[in-house]
């Protein structure tokens, strides 16, 4: 069965948020990772002002996780206080992530294909219809081992 979990956004402020989160709960950071550290972003392509920018980050709060990102404005052009969340959806398998993600789809603006991405997930983003977003995925590491 798959499993839901919030996925917030920030306008560059996301590491500051998490910090407070980490103190909050009393946990570590189960992932960090900033834009920086994007394969093929030599600094040409990634603003000076970008490079220490959060590209994901986890805390596992019980048998939750909640995780963000900074994709303010400039990476989102629909980006405001308010929509800046998605609900992320981990299925148990490719074919299970597939078919959510098709489910999903009906009438939604997809903003990322289903597709293998450089982080080791199969992984894409739609909003639906109602104009929630939503980010579905599937990773067969963390599957072979639960």
């Amino acid at each position: 069965m798959p499993t839901t979990n919030v996925y917030l956004n920030f306008d560059g402020n996301c590491e500051e948020a998490f910090n407070f989160y980490k103190s909050v709960f009393g946990i570590e950071f189960s992932h960090i990772s900033r834009l920086s550290d994007m394969p093929g972003n030599d600094d040409q392509q990634l603003p000076d002002s970008a490079k220490n920018q959060i590209m994901h980050v986890a805390l596992n709060i019980g048998s939750s996780l909640l995780m963000g990102s900074d994709c303010g404005p400039e990476w989102s052009p629909n980006y405001q206080q308010g929509n800046n969340f998605s609900i992320s959806v981990s299925a148990d398998s490719k074919d299970e992530a597939d078919q959510l993600f098709a489910s999903l789809s009906e009438g939604a603006k997809i903003t990322m294909p289903l597709e293998n991405t450089f982080w080791g997930d199969y992984f894409g983003m739609l909003t639906d219809r109602f104009g929630v977003n939503w980010m579905v995925g599937y990773n067969e590491e963390e599957n072979k081992n639960s």
